[in-house]
């Protein structure tokens, strides 16, 4: 049987998750995941990542899944999957480190670069958009009020049409 050096990534349900001893390595250097109950839990995007880099294989049932597969996968799952793949992707190529904030309300923390998660807090609450979605004042406003409560500026992020993206920080000013 030919060894790989790809971390193994298992798909069950709605989980992501390795317990290779590579995943634990690199969770602790890079990042990439969070360690719980023993074992690596991968976020989407992170999955994605990783499988696009060649650095994992994401298998489902014993079957090894294809980065279209795994994508198309995930969509059944979330929607707009690609456009927060799209941001997480180049933030991470940026050197941030992005994890996920849905206990916060929002998509995902970003951690300025050289912050290591847990050691000290996220600089940023990041909402990815398409450019063809819409969002409203209300909408603008809950997410504002989501990063003053948690202490944290608000990133918006743009994904347009060619997948670039542009990205708008918001801050509380006092005058």
């Amino acid at each position: 049987m030919k060894k790989t050096n790809l971390i193994r990534i298992k798909f069950s349900g709605e989980v992501l998750s390795s317990n290779a001893k590579k995943a634990i390595d690199l969770c602790s250097k890079s990042r990439f995941g969070e360690l719980k109950r023993g074992k690596i839990v991968y976020s989407f995007p992170e999955a994605l990542y990783l499988v696009e880099e060649k650095k994992a294989t994401v298998y489902d049932s014993g079957k090894k899944l294809s980065f279209d597969k795994l994508v198309s996968r995930l969509r059944e799952i979330d929607k707009k999957i690609m456009t927060k793949y799209i941001v997480f992707k180049d933030l991470r190529k940026r050197g941030y480190i992005i994890k996920t904030a849905l206990k916060f309300g929002a998509e995902f923390r970003v951690y300025d670069k050289g912050v290591k998660p847990g050691k000290k807090h996220a600089k940023w609450i990041l909402f990815p958009v398409s450019e063809n979605s819409e969002s409203t004042w209300q909408d603008f406003s809950a997410r504002n009020r989501v990063a003053h409560s948690t202490k944290k500026n608000l990133l918006i992020a743009i994904v347009d049409s060619e997948n670039d993206v542009s990205y708008y920080e918001i801050k509380w000013v006092k005058v």
